[in-house]
């Protein structure tokens, strides 16, 4: 990648611009010389132009009304793992500039791939990816519970502003319970296993686990989820499908919470266990739910519970109940509105027998009584299939014809999208051939867009469109509309992109307008300027 210095020309409402168009940096930042520096949490704006005297253009004054074609929208994400190295970092003895360029490396990809959204993993059990005073730096990050990655940087941060510059999304991925991964290394005395030992318990494949029901547990979890939320510019928060863990890993025994059952029973608790237990998740997802809007209100908040409710919902289907063992009612959050994407990891083959893609699906949607986004999470890694890239693109048809204008995906994970080397392509020449803006949020209330001026210089052969981000709002996009012989184009460009060259003819066709509007990071489109090319 390369760095264009954009130079945008302005005075008195006339504009002209004589650079080329900006495209994004990987240029490796100096890290922060302390763990204690704080990040920063705002939006960063690209530079407004410096005010030199262009030559009056007549074309500035061509605005009119016109009906511009519809963005295609489609959530498009990917997870992230960096539990036990799956995903990133690759190993846990990376240097710093080995992390980052295997990040911008994954971040390209998805860009180029039409992409907008990555679902990153920062705390996979009780631990950090990012600076934070509550819990200790991951193992999978340094190699050592409690250890600063050397020279020390704040990974999160890194993510967040490389996402953000290819116009993705960056969604924070949180395993609530889980206190300390089998694949983590030793309990050490930075672990939360060792420092809240009387609320966590140790299952028998050597996981750690905190007690769902035990107040301090949800109130240490939310104040991991608040000071994320607070100090950095995330687009959302996500937990997966780890709330009591499943039954394997205590090999099957009853999870061992007989200390907060027995005071639950002795202050006059009247629920059964499953129902008591089912109960304690309930109040902490709608907790999260509330508390994570209460913070930042654009800020979403998703979960990716297991894909079966309940075997027999709907009707054939079988297989695990998270319901039962993992006592967690998915449904009823979805059905109460409690989060603001649900992607139900619908990890079977499209003519699985007990588990179809497609009535799976179906079945979700007429659940999703607050509607609410559904974007079911596809297994791109390992789907048991002949043709693994045919199955994922089919699969995205589907979704496509039940979700309609509300359609999206996750894949998991990233690695599926590299492993076969016909997926991208597969995916880059069908579905996923334009690029999509993320679906609205209509339940989340934003302020609206002020609309962008449009200055039009030309240049001869071309014209160049340039517009400012002042005064508009919370801008994460652009969509520029150009029009040849009549027809209108879009194209969608990243934060930083404040002007463009565009040719006057084309395969044979006239330039004859040019429109841009700006898009906030929920996906709320501004009223558009457009503007005639003589």
């Amino acid at each position: 990648m390369r760095m264009n210095i954009i130079k945008l020309i302005i005075l008195t409402g006339v504009f002209a611009s004589y650079s080329s168009c900006s495209v994004q940096s990987n240029t490796v930042k100096t890290a922060p010389p302390k763990n204690t520096t704080k990040p920063n949490t705002s939006v960063t704006q690209p530079k407004e132009p410096v005010a030199v005297k262009p030559p009056v253009s007549p074309q500035n004054e061509e605005n009119f009304r016109t009906t511009l074609p519809e963005v295609k929208r489609e959530f498009r994400g990917a997870w992230i793992a960096s539990v036990a190295n799956i995903n990133w970092p690759s190993r846990n003895n990376l240097t710093v500039d080995q992390q980052k360029a295997e990040a911008i490396s994954m971040l390209d990809m998805l860009k180029d791939n039409n992409f907008n959204a990555v679902i990153f993993q920062i705390r996979p059990s009780a631990d950090a990816l990012y600076t934070s005073s509550i819990e200790p730096w991951s193992y999978f990050l340094t190699g050592q519970t409690g250890t600063a990655p050397y020279p020390n940087y704040d990974p999160l941060q890194f993510w967040i502003e490389e996402s953000h510059k290819r116009g993705l999304e960056l969604h924070v991925w949180l395993n609530p319970y889980r206190a300390h991964h089998s694949n983590g290394g030793t309990v050490n005395g930075h672990s939360m296993a060792s420092k809240l030992s009387d609320i966590v318990v140790k299952l028998k494949n050597g996981m750690y686990w905190f007690d769902p029901a035990n107040p301090r547990t949800q109130g240490h979890v939310s104040n991991v989820v608040k000071d994320i939320v607070k100090r950095y510019d995330i687009d959302a928060v996500h937990f997966d499908d780890y709330f009591y863990p499943y039954a394997t890993y205590n090999r099957g025994a009853d999870f061992p919470d007989n200390a907060s059952w027995n005071e639950y029973l002795r202050n006059g608790g009247t629920l059964s266990r499953a129902d008591w237990r089912r109960d304690n998740v309930n109040k902490f997802v709608e907790r999260i739910y509330k508390e994570v809007h209460a913070e930042k209100n654009y800020v979403k908040f998703g979960i990716s519970p297991f894909g079966i409710w309940k075997p027999g919902y709907p009707a054939g289907i079988v297989g695990s109940s998270q319901y039962d063992e993992l006592y967690a009612d998915a449904k009823l959050w979805l059905n109460k509105g409690w989060v603001d994407y649900f992607s139900p990891q619908l990890y079977w083959p499209i003519d699985a027998k007990g588990q179809g893609f497609e009535a799976l699906l179906n079945w979700w949607k007429t659940e999703n009584t607050m509607n609410r986004h559904v974007w079911p999470g596809l297994n791109t890694v390992e789907i048991k299939v002949a043709d693994r890239p045919a199955e994922i693109k089919n699969q995205i048809e589907i979704s496509r014809q039940i979700l309609k204008n509300d359609a999206g995906e996750i894949h998991w994970s990233i690695a599926g999208l590299t492993k076969n080397p016909n997926m991208l392509p597969t995916l880059k020449n069908g579905p996923y051939k334009e690029k999509a803006l993320v679906p609205k949020s209509p339940w989340i209330k934003a302020a609206p867009l002020q609309t962008p001026t449009l200055f039009i210089t030309d240049n001869g052969n071309a014209v160049q469109a340039g517009w400012s981000t002042k005064n508009i709002g919370d801008v994460f996009q652009w969509i520029l509309f150009t029009q040849y012989n009549g027809v209108w184009e879009t194209e969608i460009l990243t934060l930083d992109n404040l002007s463009k060259d565009i040719p006057k003819h084309k395969n044979g066709q006239k330039l004859n307008a040019v429109a841009i509007k700006a898009v906030d990071r929920l996906g709320n489109e501004s009223d558009y300027t457009a503007r005639k090319v003589k």
